[in-house]
């Protein structure tokens, strides 16, 4: 099987479809198969280019799995012009890299958001002959609705819609992060085939650190942490409202790790604030992340309340780890770490209802200990990445053989 990915985001950057794409490119190269990643220039999410990547066109080898990286504005800012340079100047430099570069495959996998990318798996997977594979890791343009980026009705989002069933309709099969995003792609689209193809974690990357179990934290003091993007689909305003009303509680700290657009107005509130129980982190290598979220006590994974469908890598990733999740979150999110019983959901905007959660497991170490066993069990048996690649893997094996997913 020849396999081509088409991704704005790959590592060495960090992130859920860095991690997920990744995952599933070696996982099919281990298998025999030829897999072909064409991805940007490494810049997110400084919005800058990593060093080691000059010219137009790099090519590399990462895992047997051969990657093209090509040109693209990069930038950190959020507002919608400069969000849109990035996007599109990708679309352009891939659709032009993909035609000249890439070998007929016998799947296109194309990730989105950005929805625009569809335009270039559109064109490469007409000229190539190839069957293709729209990912759907959230639903656009229906969360920028929701966000108040897009005005419904307006142009934006009508021509946004028409490129989202355009991608649908032309795609072999359509996957989706969730089952509530296949959900909806099948009762919108009832004549798509879709599969879902769920995040999941390396559960034998993401373990409990030896010597140190959710009961207690190794230097006396219980470390609450959000690991990830500080971005608006986030909502992290509401974690820093819980250490502001957590003030003054001897032996509790905040911890916020990473870099994204919101970090800098982040800062800047604790500092006005004198929040002297919050400590922002430095961005971690992705090698470092599974060390760093077994050294927590209690790991915090918020969503902003637009995002009921989603269910970030975040939280896979604080299961295996062992700790007790807190996720601010309703929806699918929420219903996984109640169903686990792997840590307690609060609402959005729930200001006494998320201190209330971490203050409870900060003062209860074998509440903390039970919940991060169970969030453990749930991750072996549910969401390990291994078995979500070989069956995606064993799923495009049998569509070369009868043409049915």
């Amino acid at each position: 099987m020849n396999l081509a990915i088409l991704t704005q985001y790959y590592p060495p950057e960090i992130g859920a479809p860095q991690a997920r794409l990744s995952a599933l490119a070696r996982g099919a190269a281990r298998r025999g198969h030829s897999v072909t990643v064409i991805t940007a220039k490494p810049n997110y999410p400084t919005g800058r280019i990593h060093a080691g990547y000059p010219g137009i066109v790099a090519r590399e080898e990462r895992d047997g799995v051969t990657v093209v990286r090509t040109l693209i504005y990069p930038t950190k800012r959020s507002e919608v012009v400069p969000r849109l340079a990035s996007y599109f100047s990708f679309v352009a430099s891939s659709a032009a890299v993909g035609t000249a570069q890439l070998a007929a495959p016998d799947y296109l996998l194309v990730e989105s958001p950005p929805l625009f990318l569809g335009l270039s798996g559109l064109w490469l997977s007409w000229i190539k002959s190839t069957r293709l594979i729209f990912n759907v890791s959230d639903l656009f343009p229906e969360a920028a609705v929701r966000l108040g980026i897009i005005r419904p009705g307006s142009l934006g989002h009508r021509c946004t819609s028409a490129l989202e069933a355009l991608c649908y309709r032309r795609s072999w099969l359509v996957t989706g992060q969730t089952s509530a995003i296949v959900a909806d792609i099948r009762r919108r689209f009832p004549g798509v085939r879709t599969h879902h193809l769920a995040n999941g974690v390396d559960t034998g990357l993401f373990l409990p650190v030896a010597g140190h179990g959710a009961g207690g934290s190794a230097n006396g003091r219980c470390t609450i942490l959000y690991a990830g993007l500080l971005g608006l689909a986030q909502g992290l305003d509401q974690l820093l409202d819980a250490a502001a009303d957590m003030t003054g509680e001897a032996g509790v700290e905040f911890q916020l790790a990473g870099d994204g657009p919101c970090r800098a107005a982040l800062v800047q509130r604790a500092q006005d604030a004198r929040m002297g129980n919050v400590r922002f982190l430095d961005p971690r290598p992705h090698a470092e992340m599974p060390a760093l979220l077994a050294a927590a006590d209690i790991l915090v994974v918020p969503l902003h309340r637009s995002f009921t469908d989603a269910v970030p890598s975040k939280l896979y990733e604080a299961l295996a780890s062992g700790r007790p999740v807190v996720v601010i979150a309703s929806g699918v999110a929420a219903q996984i770490v109640e169903e686990s019983g792997a840590g307690i959901a609060v609402p959005h905007d729930d200001r006494a209802a998320l201190a209330g959660a971490l203050r409870r497991l900060a003062a209860d170490p074998a509440l903390r200990a039970r919940l991060g066993a169970n969030g453990r069990a749930a991750a072996v048996s549910r969401f390990d990445r291994g078995r979500i690649v070989d069956g995606f893997t064993d799923l495009l094996e049998r569509g070369l053989v009868d043409g049915a997913a």
